[in-house]
């Protein structure tokens, strides 16, 4: 045996790893990964086996559907090398006990996810634990991966992603043609006012569209109606409001707008008693009903769906706001394609409309794969891309960044099967690794904005008398002009163990980079301060450069570029205007400048709503 070889096979067996996602990329990894002899092994996924998964995640068998992918893959899996150690984990990465300190304990992180934003966040958590992350996907023939190491080469965020194809907000809303619109509208707008985040109406600016200027208005007006509607959640008139508001209501009004409907068929309304009284055979089948994913259902089960699914979003609703630190705690459910419950939701909601509409309906299978945008991978992919992680791993073990190579799978390319390129350098530029990254033990009990600002900030990172603003994922908390917050606790604003703050300067002369807080739980009483730096040392945050030019892209010549999965396997339905936690009440100017999120700053505010379309026509989806 080659030493080298010999050498990588010792390491592994000394290396505590963590496997993210149990799907397609994950068993084929997750075989790789035993037979190899890795000595312990974490497995973390939320999702459940579908008879669909059988054809390409070959670990599961006719008998494990329904059942958790983690537990089964452990119990599979294990059996190939009873010497290593397989932990399964039923649950959301996303988790609090899923924190920074937690991946820090692992040698090496392997991504195998289907989704953008579960897959930035674990881009996130494995830079501020200063581990060692591959990055993996695969869509259809396509397949990428990738060795992301902080300060050392590019992170996932580092290149720009593709952007979507859009749909004006007025298609969405008023004047739907296809599933999708249907799909959409109940994904990124019903779910979301009803249990979810509101669309920020201040971010929308149809100035220059005189057309849809009075269109816009009512459907503002119509959000306004629903955010009462959602104050009745639990209610025994809830189902009812919400149905007759969205499926009578408002396609009543949109049929009072003749001008409308001239070269297009008017939406019929529907009344919620008269179908819920041709609904009893449907409700007597309801169990039966909720199993039958591949079954077009008819608007009467619709029906039943959409109320079982009500059901269920309010209690979870009800439980969050009765926890004991519901008080403080915003009671928000958003879209997940494994969630049962949001699914039956916008399933439900999007057939209902589309009969309104004259547009055919859809089975829950079908609507899983276009709302979680969703491309059915090929075993083969999978299987090569898994052998590609093992081997890039070994060069992780051994330290060896600079042999480290991006691999991209591109089978119809015209040169060959696989182009790999040397790692690429982090893009000074980017939002996520681009920054300095620092950490701050925090007593949560006791810790205030103002604490934060002028304690930790000013004083222990040395920002002095600098204009400074503080943000997270939500928006502004305090910048120079806002300083409401600073009496207030960070828990009161909904900062928590492993919580990011992202630190702006905002002088013009040699600003500092950017700097991202992630704040940790005091593991002992902070008798002084409420926060203290992990560091005790001397902190020099870098100042900003010149901007460089984009890092060019990887791939044969750029080819991979056009068809190459990266592009592909990120895509997502999304609402492009800035998003906002629901409003509890009116609502003024400075509510909406705190609200402003970050990551909106750069965009225009137009109101569309975004799908990919990259796929020659055709609705994305990536494995599950």
């Amino acid at each position: 045996m080659d030493p080298a070889i010999g050498l990588s096979l010792t390491q592994a067996k000394q290396s505590r790893v963590l496997m993210v996602g149990a799907g397609g990329i994950g068993c084929e990894l997750l075989k790789n990964l035993v037979l190899t002899g890795f000595g312990e092994i974490h497995v973390v996924d939320l999702d459940t086996i579908d008879l669909s998964n059988l054809n390409r995640q070959f670990l599961f068998r006719q008998e494990h559907i329904k059942k958790s992918k983690a537990l089964v893959a452990k119990e599979v899996a294990e059996k190939f090398n009873p010497a290593v150690k397989i932990v399964a984990h039923h649950a959301n990465i996303k988790d609090a006990q899923f924190n920074i300190d937690w991946f820090n304990s692992f040698r090496i992180v392997f991504n195998a996810l289907d989704n953008l934003e579960a897959r930035r966040h674990v881009n996130k958590m494995c830079l501020a634990a200063d581990v060692p992350l591959i990055e993996s996907g695969t869509t259809g023939f396509n397949g990428q991966v990738q060795v992301i190491k902080k300060g050392v080469t590019a992170c996932y965020d580092c290149s720009p992603k593709e952007t979507p194809k859009s749909f004006p907000v007025c298609t969405i809303r008023s004047t739907p043609s296809q599933p999708i619109h249907c799909i959409v509208w109940g994904k990124s707008y019903l779910l979301n006012e009803i249990f979810g985040t509101s669309e920020d109406e201040s971010a929308f600016d149809h100035s220059s569209d005189a057309d849809n200027a009075k269109e816009i208005e009512e459907l503002k007006k119509e959000s306004e109606a629903l955010r009462r509607i959602r104050e009745s959640v639990g209610s025994p008139e809830f189902h009812e409001m919400l149905f007759n508001k969205v499926f009578n209501t408002d396609i009543v009004r949109l049929r009072s707008m003749e001008d409308m409907w001239k070269a297009r068929r008017p939406p019929e309304p529907l009344d919620y008693k008269e179908l819920l009284k041709k609904a009893s055979e449907a409700m007597a089948a309801k169990e039966a009903v909720l199993k039958s994913d591949q079954k077009v259902w008819s608007l009467e089960e619709n029906l039943v769906v959409f109320n079982d699914s009500l059901d269920r979003l309010s209690k979870r609703v009800l439980d969050i706001k009765n926890a004991p630190n519901g008080a403080t705690q915003d009671a928000i459910i958003t879209f997940d394609k494994d969630d049962e419950d949001t699914l039956d939701f916008v399933a439900a909601s999007a057939n209902i409309r589309s009969t309104l509409f004259d547009i055919e309906r859809k089975s829950k299978f079908d609507i899983k794969q276009m709302a979680g945008n969703i491309i059915p991978s090929i075993a083969t992919t999978n299987a090569i891309v898994a052998g590609l992680c093992v081997l890039e791993a070994f060069k992780v073990l051994k330290g060896e960044y600079d042999k480290a190579r991006e691999v991209f799978l591109t089978p119809f390319a015209p040169a060959r099967l696989l182009a790999s390129d040397k790692s690429r350098e982090p893009n000074p530029d980017c939002p996520v690794c681009g920054v300095f990254q620092t950490r701050a033990y925090v007593d949560l009990s006791r810790a205030t904005l103002n604490d934060l600002v002028e304690d930790f900030l000013k004083l222990q990172l040395g920002y002095g008398e600098k204009d400074i603003s503080v943000s997270n994922e939500v928006g502004i908390l305090y910048d120079p002009d806002e300083t409401d917050n600073l009496d207030k606790k960070l828990s009161e604003l909904g900062i928590g163990p492993d919580s990011f703050l992202t630190i702006t300067d905002e002088d013009d002369e040699n600003p500092f980079v950017n700097v991202v807080v992630a704040i940790q739980e005091a593991k002992e009483p902070l008798e002084d301060k409420p926060i203290k730096g992990v560091s005790s040392g001397e902190i020099n945050i870098p100042t900003k450069t010149k901007k460089t030019p984009a890092p060019e892209t990887n791939g044969q010549n750029g080819h991979f570029a056009q068809s190459g999965s990266r592009q592909q396997s990120e895509a997502v339905a999304e609402v492009i205007p800035a998003k906002r936690p629901h409003p509890e009440g009116t609502e003024n100017a400075a509510s909406v400048k705190k609200a402003k999120t970050t990551a909106a700053t750069s965009e225009k505010d137009e109101d569309v709503v975004v799908l990919d379309d990259s796929a020659g026509g055709a609705i994305i989806i990536d494995d599950d």
